[in-house]
């Protein structure tokens, strides 16, 4: 099965605004190209799905604009060709190499999951609060940012129940911030949740 491993942005504050932490730099933004190249696919909400598509879309011009550095064209070059899947009941259609995903939330996670590959990565703030709420997530990776925000949103508010994890990485970064990953420990509510033996 392939594991769901999700990642984000977060403030040591826990606000999770994609423009809260530091700007990106050439350090984070290969550590970010590194975790989307290990997935087979990307799992986006609505939101998050425009929100990328408007910041990495190659143009249809093929050349990438003038503002991006040199060091940003990997990770562009990356998102732009990654498969992706759009879980959203408002959207009739996506592209950018897309597929949309709609109907019972757990089922159809569950059958991404079950197909064949290295692992799926969700990002984002809304959809990830349901599929931890349903015990999908496999790994959780914070970068937490060396800032204090003093705002939200924050990270997983309105989580159901507490999720147990344990460390299992950890690697700092020039600028202060540092990643940390997880992954949830084994309960047998959690099991039953996600579909486990």
């Amino acid at each position: 099965m392939r594991p769901l491993r999700y990642s984000i942005n977060v403030t040591l504050d826990g606000c999770c605004h994609h423009e809260a932490g530091l700007p990106p730099d050439e350090e984070s933004m290969r550590h970010w190209t590194a975790e989307m190249e290990r997935a087979d696919a990307l799992l986006f909400g609505r939101v998050t799905y425009e929100m990328m598509e408007s910041a990495w879309r190659r143009p249809a011009t093929g050349l990438w604009p003038d503002w991006m550095d040199d060091w940003e064209k990997p990770f562009a070059e990356t998102i732009d060709r990654a498969k992706k899947y759009v879980v959203s009941s408002t959207l009739s259609g996506v592209d950018w190499n897309a597929e949309l995903v709609q109907g019972d939330l757990a089922q159809e996670i569950q059958r991404l999951k079950q197909e064949p590959g290295e692992g799926l990565w969700v990002g984002g703030v809304t959809l990830p609060l349901a599929l931890a709420d349903l015990g999908l997530i496999d790994e959780y990776e914070f970068l937490v940012q060396p800032v204090l925000a003093g705002h939200g949103p924050t990270l997983l508010a309105g989580l159901r129940e507490h999720i147990q994890l344990e460390l299992v990485d950890r690697h700092e970064f020039r600028s202060g911030a540092v990643a940390l990953r997880y992954r949830p420990r084994e309960s047998p509510a959690r099991r039953d949740l996600s579909g486990g033996e």
